[in-house]
């Protein structure tokens, strides 16, 4: 593809794991121009203008920011945090990069979606937004690339970190159901490969996990070998959890969406392994053996 201006990336100035974040280091590090659009000026801004992307201070739940971001950018990375307003956003950006005459937009979407339809949704609405996003941007015409990850390797340090450190149990109501978590370097990876060169991958849907699909006993069984200790899986009841979530202060919105992560993982929804990463980065996925090393301080230690 030939130069056509900077590249877009919503949702630059995340928090650990942050997929736009790593992202745009990544393409910096290519030497792409990149155009890095946050909430707020903040350290994190900052950090991002002194590695050399342009920062961009907007909204996505406001067309006028959406439509001055993305004007002058030939390719667009479009993710965002789980939140209510997501499909109001998805498609105020799919207005904007058809009328800015966006040449490939990389939409952040979720495994799940690969196993939804009109008839056959699930409890989040999060996911239901995302299939209809989906379903928008497809209606659009635009250029799409779709990227769906699987449960993100990251959500370990959130949703189950703290129980880990004090007492060596993953506490979570999986039940017997398998999972593959991907790792959001990984992820990032794929969407900065897709970006840097996006013609190849133009119409095409990824889909991203892990390199292995395991119950949660499994899990347990690489933390254990990962920190040098033992740690179990504790299947607590979904009552119990969604109280814990509350107990953290979490938005509703979230709360019902981690929820329902639960059940569909019961249900047998995430036993599923993909080879997307290998496909677009030529090299496989982190195992969750090799993410709990590069993490275990955050997990309790390893013990010597």
């Amino acid at each position: 593809m030939v130069h056509d201006g900077s590249i877009l990336v919503t949702g630059a100035a995340g928090q650990l794991g942050s997929v736009g974040r790593t992202v745009t280091g990544l393409l910096l590090d290519r030497g792409f121009p990149v155009r890095a659009m946050v909430r707020r000026e903040d350290q994190r801004a900052a950090s991002l203008r002194a590695a050399g992307a342009q920062v961009v201070v907007g909204d996505l739940l406001e067309p006028g920011d959406v439509y001055r971001v993305v004007s002058g950018c030939g390719r667009v990375y479009f993710g965002m945090s789980v939140s209510a307003g997501y499909l109001e956003a998805s498609v105020t950006m799919a207005a904007v990069a058809r009328e800015a005459g966006v040449k490939a937009l990389v939409n952040m979407s979720q495994m799940t979606v690969s196993e939804m339809s009109i008839q056959n949704t699930t409890p989040s609405h999060q996911q239901r937004q995302h299939w209809l996003s989906e379903q928008a941007l497809a209606w659009s015409g635009l250029p799409v690339v779709t990227i769906r990850p699987t449960m993100f390797l990251e959500s370990f340090l959130q949703l189950a970190g703290p129980s880990i450190r004090n007492r060596d149990r993953i506490e979570l109501p999986f039940g017997r159901g398998k999972t593959s978590p991907v790792a959001a370097a990984d992820v990032a990876q794929v969407v900065a490969a897709v970006l840097a060169d996006p013609v190849p991958h133009l119409g095409l849907t990824y889909e991203l996990t892990g390199p292995q699909s395991q119950d949660l006993d499994g899990v347990a069984r690489e933390f254990s070998a990962a920190l040098n200790r033992e740690v179990t899986y504790s299947d607590i009841s979904p009552e119990e959890w969604g109280q814990r979530l509350k107990q953290q202060g979490m938005p509703e919105h979230l709360t019902g969406h981690l929820l329902a992560m639960g059940e569909l993982h019961r249900s047998g929804r995430y036993d599923r392994r993909a080879d997307g990463v290998q496909r677009v980065t030529g090299r496989p996925a982190m195992s969750v053996r090799e993410f709990v090393s590069l993490y275990a301080e955050q997990f309790g230690g390893r013990r010597s």
